[in-house]
């Protein structure tokens, strides 16, 4: 049998769409914030595993939670690592077990009924991360509405970027059922090197739905007492509009939808400059359309 420590990370927080610790974040939150990454990273693997069976993955799961809790002796694994970073600044394990919660479902979930269902997915995949690194920097829990919205925003953003992938390597489909039925398209038109009319249809009916959570989180950055993690919110609030605004206006079956380094910094300069007059309460440079700034072609 596979065990924890034959799962090797598929990618570090370097590959992933939205910025994990970056430099904007203090020195002193990085530790446990790249710890809680390495950990949701091992899950993740575990979850997504090509060849291990349902069976072993929840066992490899079990084990990820025993370490995170202490009761595992993997010293060098990703659940130890959290387990003691959390202990050292008196965390909670809460968010780490929601996600295992996700993580889980993943296992055996395949399909998303409504907006709804997959909303309450959102609640233990993504909602999680952000309340953590909040509880890092020891912000208020009224933050975490607009933290929740903003976050399942970006889980969204993920599975409509990666929606072919998904169904092919995984029988995974985050597009809820319903907005594909109303659309006219099946399932298995993901499978195809490029979207149907009517999965078009689909795709845009969700990232249009979403458009309203980006803009809901738009205030959330200001919630933040924290300058560096507000700067750091209000490049990821950039990230996410730029991206669903791209998902609503081309197909992620045969075109790019993730940003590329020019466009990335381009919304991540304009984001902080923006989140700076804001604290400093000046009228805001005006937000700039999806054609001003660099394409990804």
């Amino acid at each position: 049998m596979t065990t924890l420590a034959d799962i090797r990370p598929s990618k570090d927080e370097h590959g992933e769409n939205f910025p994990v610790a970056s430099w904007l974040v203090a020195t002193r939150h990085r530790a446990p914030i790249l710890a809680f990454y390495k950990f949701v990273r091992a899950a993740d693997d575990i979850a997504d595993h090509p060849t291990l069976s349902e069976a072993d993955k929840f066992k490899l799961l079990d084990q990820l939670e025993a370490a995170l809790l202490g009761r595992h002796d993997l010293e060098a694994g990703a659940g130890m690592q959290l387990h003691r970073a959390l202990s050292e600044r008196g965390l909670p394990t809460r968010h780490a077990l929601d996600l295992l919660t996700a993580f889980r479902m993943d296992v055996t979930k395949r399909r998303y009924r409504d907006w709804d269902d997959l909303i309450h997915y959102c609640s233990y995949s993504a909602m999680p991360v952000g309340r953590f690194v909040l509880d890092v920097h020891g912000e208020s829990r009224a933050t975490w509405p607009a933290n929740d919205t903003l976050c399942a925003a970006l889980q969204v953003i993920n599975h409509l970027q990666d929606c072919r992938a998904d169904y092919q390597n995984l029988d995974r489909v985050y597009i809820p059922l319903d907005a594909l039925q109303r659309a006219g398209a099946s399932v298995e038109s993901l499978a195809a090197e490029k979207a149907s009319p009517a999965l078009l249809r689909g795709i845009r009916e969700v990232a249009a739905r979403n458009e309203l959570l980006v803009r809901e989180a738009e205030s959330f950055s200001q919630q933040i007492r924290d300058l560096r993690l507000a700067l750091e919110v209000s490049i990821i609030q950039g990230v996410a509009g730029r991206l669903n605004r791209t998902l609503q206006q081309r197909d992620p079956l045969s075109d790019r939808v993730h940003l590329k380094k020019p466009a990335y910094a381009g919304v991540g300069i304009l984001a902080v400059a923006r989140g700076l007059m804001l604290r400093a309460g000046r009228k805001p440079l005006p937000a700039r359309t999806a054609q001003d700034l660099p394409q990804d072609r």
